[in-house]
């Protein structure tokens, strides 16, 4: 009887040891709800009193150009776009560009020098050609049938004497090296006139026609070919 008494005494004890433990979570509970209510009160108190002019300069992200982001402007392939763009200038991979559009590009539509300029830089981001514009432009020049674009190997001066077809390509250049999107040739590496058909293109699947250009994209290798 007696060990039954105190099994029951400890179970009341526990019990009621629980039910405080229980209202005292709940007050904790309604005192954080109660803060947290009042915090956010004096928040939207505060948002209150910020004029609507100045709620949206805060929620606005600053323009690209304030951020160092390199803006494609509308109308990319129109010829009044790079009219109003000033003269384009750069360096050696700038000039290297440059150059390859005039010599192979400089009588296309600007869709077709944008085009080729892509293939360019579609083999510089490629492991299987040079890592730079200049790099790619003249791979194999000075090795007889070796060379990658015909005018580095052509026995001719590389003279520039049309001077506004020079001012076009080198704009072209520029929005290439700067960004401008390459979404003409579904990421081509070759490309070729359409009257010549080199061997090589009845083995590359051809992504895009533009101007007297067919172009190329070079298969990817894999261990098993």
């Amino acid at each position: 009887m007696k060990k039954s008494l105190v099994t029951m005494t400890i179970r009341a004890a526990m019990t009621a040891a629980l039910i405080l433990s229980g209202s005292a979570y709940a007050s904790a509970q309604n005192l954080l709800a109660s803060r947290l209510s009042s915090l956010l009160g004096q928040e939207r108190e505060a948002i209150a009193e910020i004029s609507s002019s100045s709620m949206t300069a805060l929620a606005t992200p600053p323009a690209p150009e304030a951020r160092n982001i390199a803006t494609v402007p509308a109308g990319l392939y129109e010829t009044a776009t790079l009219d109003a763009m000033p003269s384009a200038s750069g360096g050696a991979q700038w000039e290297c560009l440059a150059e390859a559009l005039y010599f192979e590009a400089r009588g296309e539509s600007l869709k077709g020098q944008f085009a080729v300029g892509e293939v360019i830089l579609n083999r510089v981001d490629s492991s299987a050609y040079p890592n730079s514009v200049c790099g790619v432009v003249n791979q194999g020049t000075g090795r007889l049938h070796a060379c990658q674009f015909s005018y580095t190997c052509d026995g001719r001066a590389e003279a520039i004497n049309e001077r506004a077809a020079w001012e076009e390509v080198g704009k072209v250049a520029r929005l290439l090296l700067d960004g401008a999107p390459r979404d003409l040739t579904a990421g081509a590496t070759h490309y070729h006139t359409r009257n010549v058909n080199p061997s090589w293109a009845r083995r590359f699947p051809q992504t895009a026609a533009i101007d007297s250009h067919l172009f190329y994209r070079q298969p990817t290798r894999t261990a098993s070919n």
